[in-house]
């Protein structure tokens, strides 16, 4: 079972709950976990146009102060029974290493663990958010061409997160690996793409990061799978890649409906 839980969201996710950060605290707590991460989603660069309808992808750059505050005196006001730490959950975009790189290196003192995901995928000049919607992943595919074609063009920017030069604060931990999966049931690729998850776990290796181990796909009814899959996870294992577990909770109940994965997770509390 795991004792800590390293990718949660806040009241500050504008796609999320307004659940307070002490009803994820408490909620931890009852759960007897040890140490806890905040990843809300870190504000996108200035110049990136969110492509989702509702432009709800991040939090605004002007809530980000209050967040980290309010979190520093969250941290003293639990000290001694819970261990959290202040993380953002940061988008890795093709074309806008630099913009992220200097949010990072403004912010980055006041932050003790982050996560780097891909969520948007870059096609003929425009971006596409990956986990949006079904309708959203099948203008992807009428982009690229095929299902197949998708999952590359995610793996391969996942592996270009690995190498980006995000400065001395880039995050060290890849979140759920295997997000392209989410629509999975409705679009089947026609392999599995595990030679390019291979390629990202030897990347991550290589660059000494370690895995989020995010069980949200499971209850996502076109998905019913963690990210990554189990046997990508056992990889990671023999190539001895931390493991970080993360419920992705965007409500304080989430963490209690999150299945206990059993793996050897990495305790950062």
């Amino acid at each position: 079972m795991h004792i800590y839980d390293g990718h949660i969201h806040s009241p500050f996710c504008p796609h999320g709950s307004k659940d307070p950060f002490e009803e994820y605290i408490e909620a931890a707590i009852a759960l007897n976990l040890r140490g806890i991460t905040f990843t809300e989603h870190a504000p996108l660069p200035d110049s990136f146009v969110d492509p989702t309808p509702l432009q709800d992808s991040a939090m605004a750059k002007a809530d980000l102060p209050l967040y980290i505050t309010q979190l520093q005196t969250l941290k003293e006001k639990y000290k001694g029974e819970i261990h959290i730490n202040i993380g953002l959950e940061v988008d890795y975009i093709e074309g806008f290493e630099k913009e992220t790189a200097h949010l990072l290196n403004k912010y980055g003192p006041f932050l003790d663990d982050c996560i780097l995901s891909v969520h948007f995928l870059k096609t003929n000049d425009k971006y596409h958010c990956v986990d949006y919607s079904p309708e959203a992943f099948s203008t992807i595919i009428s982009e690229v061409g095929n299902v197949d074609k998708v999952y590359e063009l995610y793996f391969n920017t996942v592996l270009a997160s690995v190498h980006a030069d995000l400065g001395i604060y880039k995050p060290n931990r890849i979140g759920h690996l295997s997000l392209v999966h989410k629509f999975q049931k409705k679009f089947q690729p026609t392999t599995s793409h595990r030679k390019q998850m291979l390629i990202v776990l030897d990347a991550i290796k290589q660059a000494t990061m370690s895995l989020d181990i995010n069980s949200a796909g499971l209850g996502k009814p076109l998905c019913q799978e963690q990210y990554p899959p189990h046997d990508i996870v056992e990889e990671a294992i023999k190539r001895q890649i931390p493991l970080v577990y993360g419920s992705d909770a965007h409500q304080a109940k989430a963490l209690a409906q999150a299945p206990m994965l059993c793996y050897p997770f990495e305790s950062l509390a």
